[in-house]
Formats: C-alpha cells, sequence, structure tokens
C-alpha cells in the first residue's frame, strides 16, 4: 500500500520561507521519482518540481530559482524547501508518485502566503 504523507504548510508572509515535507512508504523510494504540484482556489492543479531517480531536478518556470526539491533515500522523505514566497504561491501542496503505472497523492497541505 502507498501512502504519502506531507508535512510543513502553514502561514508566511511575502519574501519568507517553508520546507514541505512528504514522506513515502510502499515503494521503493530509491528508485521511484517523486513531485511537488500545487493547486490554488480556483485553479487547476499545476507541477512544481520533481526529483528524478539519481541527481537529477526539474521545476516550473514559476518557481525556479526559489524553490528546492530535495530527497533522503534513507529516510524515505522528499523536501520541498521554498523561499522568496509570493502570495501566488499560495496554494494547497501535494506530493506525488506514479508506482507500478499508479497514479499517487497524498492529501495536501496548505501554504498561505500574505502580501
Amino acid at each position: 500500500q502507498v501512502r504519502l504523507v506531507e508535512s510543513g504548510g502553514g502561514s508566511v508572509q511575502a519574501g519568507g520561507s517553508l520546507r514541505l515535507s512528504c514522506a513515502a512508504s510502499g515503494t521503493t523510494f530509491s528508485r521511484t521519482a517523486m513531485a511537488w504540484y500545487r493547486q490554488a482556489p480556483g485553479k487547476q492543479r499545476e507541477w512544481v518540481a520533481t526529483a528524478a531517480i539519481g541527481s537529477l531536478r526539474r521545476y516550473a518556470d514559476s518557481v525556479k530559482g526559489r524553490f528546492t526539491i530535495s530527497r533522503d533515500n534513507a529516510e524515505n522523505i522528499v523536501y520541498l524547501q521554498m523561499s522568496s514566497l509570493k502570495p501566488e504561491d499560495t496554494a494547497v501542496y501535494y506530493c506525488n508518485t506514479v508506482y507500478n503505472g499508479v497514479n499517487y497523492w497524498g492529501q495536501g497541505t496548505q501554504v498561505t502566503v500574505s502580501s
């Protein structure tokens, strides 16, 4: 049973930082790409960043240079370090993986950035 549990969301002022965590279980974590998505009110869910197997990392243009995705394969955790936060980063952030052809999501964690 694959399970993804996010934590670390909260409220912060513009320019601040937050670090999100996603604890994964039920997968061969070190061999599985992990990603973060977000969904703002009234908008579609959008991809934010991916930590592929190995050292490859990819980012949406909207967060490049401000967000950093990392993974701890010993602890089965993927992180999203968010800096220089903007009000438009306000959203529910979701952890995601595709394992054995099935798409899995966490329950989401709210991030609110005030101006």
